[in-house]
């Protein structure tokens, strides 16, 4: 029998299967890992196929070296997963099969983690072992320890004894105990505190919502898109629906956007389904992730809860897969093979007949549109759970603030309602979508900014907690350096400090309320290992009365005691370029309104704006989400933006500006030289356009792009394929990569 295997090496060269004959006494089978010889050096790779013959004669193929796992790491219809995304994206099979495995898995970087268990080896004579030590008092307290019988580890022991390991081996040596090992798993959030409980009574909208969606999950089929309101209770769906899934011996996959919103969401499934809850996401430690992969893969673990790469995980009898939030633009990956982890669900859940389930407060303008156009079932919860009412939403002018004499970025409502809040122990959240001290440093005199010379865009000054002189950091390749004294362009003396960020926001809540316990929450803060939980449980637990933080803290949390919500700076976000400016506002301000008043206690929102009158943040303020949709699609209509179009483009990225240039117009050519000739797809395209990104330079590398906005349409596919197939001219001095509608366009 012959395999044929593509190995794992990224290169044009090597973008195809190769075949090894398969020794007489090895098993191998479709998905396997295996070891393999390719040209002078040994590879690993994944056999893909099985044949009794191929091309090639037999006695010039190659035997497989060994194989790398008893069992296959790639199944059936994860292998098929890949090989669509692999044409989609125009890039070789095994780049996306990268996907399907952790790579500490691929590159050995995870080894099994080994426990020590000793035992006793000399009942029932266990007297006459413990004279025979002499006058160790050590080894003779450690086989009293173990004369029940019962194996120990060497922690465990160590309680009895300190330092046991030297009277351990000794025994061992002697034949008083044996020693044995066992691979032991290792588990993410082992001291996350856990009360199991039965499933509540539910609501009459959340049982009206299960009637929907639960005939169609006993059949394997069904595509939802469920918009409830925040505080509506969609997670005890979600608890429901995985409950049923179990029962019925199936697995389930949910999703969250943000790592900070997994460890809650595992505490409350683990909560409810125990051990077989899974967890998958990038801040996990290399033992950790291999270690949750094999549980899933051996169906040790039959919930699995992750960010976006967890849609991979290899789970068989798949029957439901839940996308929480799916609005999140962390849904689409920005590294290569890209991909919407939406898609891919939609593709896994068809293909492996599970029910699909998108789930938000604040809908994608897609995807409400793909509900209305028949795309998904429009499942809807409008109120919160207990007829809880929703937040009195108040809009403060930061104008008028100005005018009336308040120049710190705390408007005098917030501070009014803070006080309010503290005064009845109660919580409050702050938010602000830039983390930092002061976003960016000027010469009042020349009006010089402070720039990253690795990137095109401005540094932040970040404070210290000892009160040092602080550092300017680029928020994209995280390059510090010191902030000047005098301008270096004109060497006026007046630098001077604008805007600000979350370090800001808590140094000036500290200086309003000295007493108040304050906590943050933003990249800055999140860089440990278990950093998220660990900051949220402390804010659960009431060691700090504010949580201050990015948008990190605008979703999916849920803490009873917060009553007052601020959102600071509410127009951020709204004239950044990008069709989605809107789009993007009033989810963070009705996401982040809705963490206020979700227990017995009314919740408020103080929301400050530089423009108050905008519709986006009236309708946010309202958290009237059908105004906001009909307003906004008919906005994109009248614009020609999407989903009523297709924005897509080849982005050039090079240490050289000139190879980048060059690049970016020879692509610019091609591409015209196809719709040229191919006036069918030319009527299709609205726009082409040829030059430097928005933002320049990231990391060293200059950036230009070629940018198509075009209708979808059947003939738009082949304009799309030739765009995807010029990204294949990406070579070691000049990278080029294809995007279709994608997460910025920055």
């Amino acid at each position: 029998m012959i395999a044929h295997v593509i190995v794992d090496v990224i290169h044009s060269n090597v973008a195809k299967p190769f075949s090894y004959l398969i020794p007489k006494s090895m098993q191998v089978e479709m998905g396997l890992r295996v070891n393999v010889p390719l040209a002078h050096r040994y590879v690993d790779g994944i056999v893909a196929d099985i044949t009794e013959d191929c091309d090639v004669p037999a006695d010039k193929l190659k035997p497989i070296r060994k194989v790398l796992d008893p069992y296959p790491a790639v199944l059936p219809h994860m292998m098929a997963l890949a090989r669509e995304l692999a044409e989609e994206d125009h890039c070789p099979l095994a780049e996306t099969l990268r996907l399907m495995l952790p790579a500490a898995m691929r590159t050995g970087r995870a080894r099994s983690k080994e426990v020590s268990y000793f035992h006793i080896a000399v009942t029932p004579d266990i007297e006459r072992a413990v004279e025979a030590q002499g006058r160790s008092q050590k080894r003779k307290m450690l086989l009293r320890a173990l004369q029940d019988g019962e194996p120990k580890t060497t922690a465990e022991l160590s309680q009895w004894v300190n330092a046991p390991l030297e009277a351990l081996n000794k025994l061992v040596r002697e034949g008083f105990i044996q020693k044995t090992s066992q691979q032991q798993m290792r588990r993410p959030y082992q001291d996350m505190e856990l009360t199991p409980n039965e499933a509540p009574v539910l609501t009459e909208e959340q049982n009206q919502a299960l009637a929907v969606m639960l005939p169609d999950l006993r059949k394997g089929k069904g595509a939802y898109l469920l918009h409830g309101v925040t505080g509506s209770g969609k997670t005890e769906v979600y608890l429901a629906m995985v409950e049923t899934v179990l029962t019925m011996g199936k697995n389930a996959v949910i999703l969250v956007p943000e790592i900070a919103l997994t460890p809650q969401m595992v505490q409350w499934f683990r909560n409810r389904f125990g051990p077989r809850t899974a967890v998958l996401h990038s801040r996990l430690s290399d033992g950790e992730r291999v270690d949750e992969w094999q549980r899933i893969r051996l169906g040790d673990a039959s919930v699995v809860i992750g960010a976006r790469s967890a849609i991979f995980a290899p789970v068989e009898n798949l029957g439901l897969i839940v996308i929480d939030e799916e609005h999140e633009q962390s849904y689409l990956s920005d590294r290569h093979p890209r991909y919407d982890a939406r898609k891919v669900a939609r593709s896994r859940a068809r293909r492996e007949s599970a029910t699909l389930i998108l789930s938000s407060a604040t809908p994608s303008i897609l995807s409400f549109s793909q509900a209305q156009n028949g795309e998904y079932t429009l499942v809807e919860m409008m109120n919160r759970v207990h007829n809880r009412p929703m937040p009195e939403v108040t809009l403060v002018d930061m104008r008028k603030e100005l005018a009336a004499g308040n120049r710190s970025m705390i408007s005098a409502l917030l501070r009014q309602k803070l006080n309010e809040c503290f005064a009845k122990e109660q919580q409050a959240m702050l938010f602000i979508n830039r983390r930092g001290y002061h976003t960016f440093v000027s010469c009042r005199n020349c009006g010089y900014v402070m720039r990253c010379d690795q990137c095109d865009v401005s540094l932040t000054l970040h404070q210290p907690k000892d009160g040092s002189r602080g550092l300017l950091r680029c928020h994209f390749c995280g390059k510090t350096e010191k902030p000047p004294d005098v301008c270096p362009s004109c060497g006026s003396k007046y630098i001077r400090y604008f805007g600000c960020g979350t370090q800001k926001v808590e140094e000036e809540i500290r200086r309003l309320f000295p007493n108040v316990k304050t906590i943050r929450m933003d990249n800055d803060t999140t860089q440990k290992k278990d950093a998220h939980y660990h900051i949220l449980n402390a804010f659960r637990e009431g060691k700090a009365q504010v949580l201050i933080g990015t948008q990190m803290i605008a979703k999916g949390l849920d803490y009873p005691r917060v009553t007052i919500v601020g959102i600071i700076a509410a127009d951020l976000s709204l004239f950044i370029q990008d069709y989605r400016a809107q789009e993007r506002t009033f989810q963070l301000i009705t996401q982040m309104a809705g963490r206020a008043g979700r227990a017995a206690d009314n919740g408020e929102v103080i929301v400050q704006t530089y423009k108050p009158e905008h519709p986006c943040i009236v309708a946010a303020s309202a958290q009237d989400y059908r105004a906001f949709f009909t307003e906004e699609y008919d906005r994109r209509r009248t614009g020609l933006y999407p989903p009523f179009t297709l924005f897509a483009r080849l982005l050039i990225e090079s240490a050289s500006a000139e190879t980048a240039k060059r690049t970016c117009e020879t692509l610019f050519e091609e591409a015209n030289l196809f719709l040229e000739t191919h006036p069918a797809q030319k009527k299709r395209v609205l726009s082409i356009r040829a030059d430097e990104a928005p933002i320049k330079m990231i990391r060293g590398k200059y950036r230009y792009h070629v940018l198509l906005k075009l209708f979808e349409h059947a003939d738009s596919k082949p304009v799309l394929d030739t765009l995807s197939d010029l990204a294949l001219r990406s070579d070691e001095q000049c990278q080029v990569y294809y995007e279709l509608n994608p997460s910025t366009l920055l």
